[in-house]
């Protein structure tokens, strides 16, 4: 008998952390999602066209500064749920690094959409 209610504890328990780590998740691919959005609102200003590409990688660098908190605090918890025993730093260091390959990719598009055009 304590056996069965052992198991059926662990069961609920792991359904209940798997339930987590799916909602954490679900929120970082919202926060993602969300921060990307921006990203393309910003890309497709019209007065973009007569930036120079450092002055486009700047205004980049600055936009959206609420969605990019909310998906890197999404995509930090997520990882924090998936991967407890990794250090918090290594989490921050990873949601960082995903805002800069954003920015990267935004920034490198504009250059190749503008070197077309010239």
């Amino acid at each position: 008998m304590r056996m069965a209610i052992a198991a059926a504890l662990a069961m609920t328990a792991s359904a209940v952390i798997a339930d987590d780590i799916g909602e954490a998740h679900r929120q970082a691919l919202v926060g993602r999602d969300s921060y990307w959005n921006c990203l393309a609102q910003e890309y497709s200003r019209p007065g973009n066209k007569s930036l120079s590409d450092q002055e486009f990688t700047f205004r980049i660098a600055s936009a959206c500064p609420s969605e990019r908190q909310n998906f890197r605090v999404s995509l930090v918890d997520y990882l924090t749920v998936q991967f407890p025993d990794v250090d918090a730093g290594a989490h921050m260091t990873t949601a960082n690094d995903a805002i800069a390959l954003a920015q990267k990719d935004i920034v490198a598009t504009f250059i190749k959409h503008r070197s077309v055009a010239k």
